[in-house]
């Protein structure tokens, strides 16, 4: 297959005889349109479902008109038996038969794009090479990020465009918790896009930047570190994509104080080194508003005290004077959010100064409702929210200032507090980007149970914030690339605003419902019992989803697998300015001295 066309002009691509092997010819049968057909498979041949084949149906003025197109169903059954009963006859050799296979075609591409059928008896042949990029429009992308492979062992793509926001933006995920490899998927398609070099030059990608949210176990701590396990296949498998083998070359890491801990020690257990507590001070709490991510929950919204919350958080923020990480409110020293809380309960409770918290028109029974709310908070979120810590120590997760790659890990949090985290740094990247004004560089954002955060019904603060990023993040540069197990559950706002869908592993509840509609009846089925890593991928290009099976990650995705670190790794945040922090955590972790950083 040849390209052709005139300078400025997208050039269109013309089918040699010879491209691939013939596999049968189009079945007179059954209708044949410009859309889908049917092949009848040539015997010793056959078709599976994914495959790419082409056909040519010449016009009456002589030119040929490519029609490509993707196996989408196959069947076989005997040709000369009328009962059921006939097939024991058959296999018997005591009635004569034909096994006959046929193949459903779905067209992909039609070039030139004349809408005719393919004609009954022509030649169908196996695409491959330039065929097989054509039919599925891999030739059309400027910019192009593996994704995996096909079931022909081949490489396949996504637009990079409708990713990075030049004519799209967002990644929405859906599948099985523990079967889907949602997560696993999510982190390959960082890794790809980062590495592939489509991002930009090499400036460009390295400013870059990715946010992580960890919401189960420690797998995600070790993205900066090799895996252990890879092998020669695995190498083959990446230098066919095109792409390095290694982890992630720049990350960091923040996880949540232990509780209890008065040094703001880190709650990690595999990790011990290149990790940062993170946690919100007590006057920070009260000057930035970020009382109505206490009430994060979509439920939340529903009732009366919402009012409460935001007056009560307007109030703060008129009259809190930070004093050493803790605020001065109204002559009284708070220093921990377990004070703060009391404070609030006190004020409300009194009924001279209940109005100045809270106004006028709101009733003790309203008031009483988010006081328990709030009152139930301090054991989710004392550790967060601090006034015991250094003021000048660094404890705010910021992605500008921060590695390439930012994990917040939440998987020791309780749900509450998860919700909070999560809201809060939406809001501070978000509104970062705003002020910047620019596209670019890009912030790809990676949250899984994502029903949980932008559920379909009630409202919250977070809530709104992903629709922000869904509706107009594109603009900003900020990408969302969200994970769950059922988009029946998801906004649908932030559904219709992803360019990109894909789907692992479903039940069979969840594939009957109108957001996987994109997936054709086969697919659907095969949903059912895809095996953990293959995805189906869905991009604006391709009329068929694409089926890929990524490959074996080359970063650690538990401890045991984990290989020797960069000596980066060593120095987070806080030990970088405390060299014998990075001392002790060497010893305890048997780093030779060598990879000390001093």
């Amino acid at each position: 297959m040849t390209r052709a066309g005139g300078p400025g002009e997208r050039p269109a691509y013309e089918l040699h005889p010879s491209d691939g092997p013939a596999i049968g010819r189009v079945l007179g049968t059954l209708d044949a349109t410009p859309l889908q057909f049917w092949v009848a498979v040539s015997p010793g041949a056959y078709l599976q479902l994914d495959d790419v084949v082409v056909t040519t149906r010449v016009l009456p003025s002589g030119e040929p008109v490519t029609i490509s197109g993707v196996v989408t169903q196959v069947r076989a059954r005997h040709e000369g038996a009328s009962y059921d009963s006939d097939v024991f006859a058959i296999a018997d050799g005591m009635l004569p038969a034909q096994i006959q296979e046929a193949a459903e075609i779905t067209t992909t591409r039609v070039e030139p794009e004349v809408y005719v059928p393919p004609e009954p008896g022509a030649v169908v042949r196996r695409a491959g090479g330039s065929e097989r990029d054509g039919a599925l429009y891999f030739d059309r992308m400027d910019k192009r990020i593996p994704i995996g492979f096909g079931r022909d062992g081949e490489p396949l793509y996504i637009n990079a465009e409708f990713l990075d926001g030049t004519r799209g933006a967002h990644v929405s995920i859906s599948g099985i918790s523990g079967v889907a490899t949602k997560t696993s998927f999510a982190t390959w398609l960082l890794y790809a896009a980062f590495r592939s070099g489509v991002l930009g030059g090499a400036g460009e990608t390295t400013n870059t930047r990715a946010l992580i949210f960890n919401v189960k176990g420690e797998d995600l701590l070790f993205l900066d570190h090799p895996n252990t396990r890879i092998d020669e296949k695995v190498e083959a498998a990446y230098a066919k994509l095109g792409l390095p083998v290694g982890p992630f070359p720049d990350v960091q890491v923040y996880a949540p104080p232990r509780t209890g801990d008065p040094t703001g020690a880190p709650d990690v257990a595999s990790r011990m080194t290149g990790v940062d507590a993170f946690y919100w001070t007590v006057a920070e709490f009260c000057t930035e508003r970020l009382l109505p991510f206490v009430f994060a929950d979509a439920d939340d919204d529903r009732q009366q005290y919402t009012m409460v919350v935001h007056a009560v958080a307007a109030h703060l923020a008129r009259v809190a004077e930070p004093a050493d990480g803790g605020v001065i409110v109204d002559g009284r020293r708070v220093g921990s959010y377990e004070d703060l809380v009391d404070l609030i309960q006190d004020r409300l409770l009194d009924e001279e100064t209940r109005p100045d918290w809270t106004g006028s028109a709101v009733g003790l029974g309203t008031v009483n409702a988010f006081l328990r709310r709030l009152i139930s908070s301090k054991r989710d979120l004392a550790r967060l929210i601090r006034g015991d810590l250094p003021t000048d120590r660094p404890h705010g997760v910021n992605t500008a200032e921060s590695k390439q790659v930012t994990v917040v890990d939440l998987h020791n949090l309780p749900d509450r507090a998860q919700r909070f985290v999560v809201g809060v740094i939406l809001k501070s990247e978000f509104e970062r980007k705003e002020k910047s004004g620019t596209r670019k560089p890009l912030l790809f954002v990676v949250l899984d149970e994502l029903n949980k955060y932008a559920p379909r019904d009630g409202t919250s603060p977070i809530k709104e914030v992903l629709l922000d990023i869904a509706e107009r993040g594109r603009s900003l540069g900020v990408v969302l690339i969200g994970a769950q197990q059922t988009a029946s559950e998801v906004e649908r706002r932030i559904l219709v605003n992803s360019a990109i869908k894909v789907t692992g592993r479903l039940d069979a509840a969840e594939v009957s419902r109108p957001e996987y509609g994109f997936l054709p009846p086969a697919q659907q089925k095969r949903a059912l019992i895809a095996k953990p890593g293959t995805m189906f991928v869905n991009q604006p290009d391709i009329p068929v989803p694409l089926v890929a099976e990524f490959p074996f990650p080359a970063w650690a995705t538990r401890s045991e697998e984990a290989g020797t670190p960069p000596a980066s790794t060593l120095r987070s945040a806080v030990t970088a300015a405390d060299a014998f922090a990075v001392v002790a955590a060497a010893r305890r972790q048997t780093v030779p001295d060598d990879d000390i950083p001093f």
